[in-house]
């Protein structure tokens, strides 16, 4: 997979104004803030073939941008599996683009998915230790599910709590 850093891409940007830049967070995070020149498509309503249909030119790059760089590298193994010969990865993400100081536009801010993960997962496990020594030992169960689908989410980088919590109302753009 090809990469550019945030830099390079606003340099190409300005020989290049006609660039598809894909950013593929949630809406809430687009909205708080993301690269100026960047169209929202989140990773969970990505259809890689429909988009690569709708570009109608697969030889055209496309440029994938996130927060940090996960969701972009699933989109663009995506885009390539469906036939989009050029996909780029933005290195760094939109974290790298607004460390860099590049154009921008800021919205809403909230809370980042990654740290509504964090504080969900952490506590739902003690909730589930407090349980099981206030209630009954089964409520281990819990935390052990939770530490189950952590090591998951580790091993395939998929994250299911993040996928249910995008879809909150407070993650969600009006």
């Amino acid at each position: 997979m090809t990469s550019i850093t945030p830099t390079e891409l606003a340099n190409l940007w300005q020989q290049q104004p006609d660039l598809e830049i894909l950013d593929v967070r949630t809406p809430a995070e687009f909205t708080a803030a993301h690269c100026k020149y960047a169209r929202n498509l989140p990773l969970s309503d990505l259809n890689a073939r429909e988009y690569v249909k709708s570009m109608g030119n697969p030889e055209k790059a496309v440029y994938v941008i996130c927060q940090s760089g996960a969701r972009a590298r699933k989109a663009a193994e995506a885009l390539e599996a469906a036939g989009c010969k050029q996909v780029i990865h933005v290195e760094g993400g939109t974290a790298a683009w607004l460390a860099a100081g590049l154009p921008a536009n800021k919205g809403r801010q909230i809370m980042p998915l990654e740290q509504q993960v964090r504080i969900a997962a952490g506590t739902l496990v003690v909730l589930g230790c407090a349980l099981a020594y206030l209630v009954h030992p089964y409520f281990l169960g819990l935390a052990a599910f939770v530490g189950a689908g952590l090591v998951y989410a580790g091993l395939t980088n998929t994250c299911g709590m993040a996928l249910v919590l995008a879809r909150m109302p407070w993650n969600q753009v009006p």
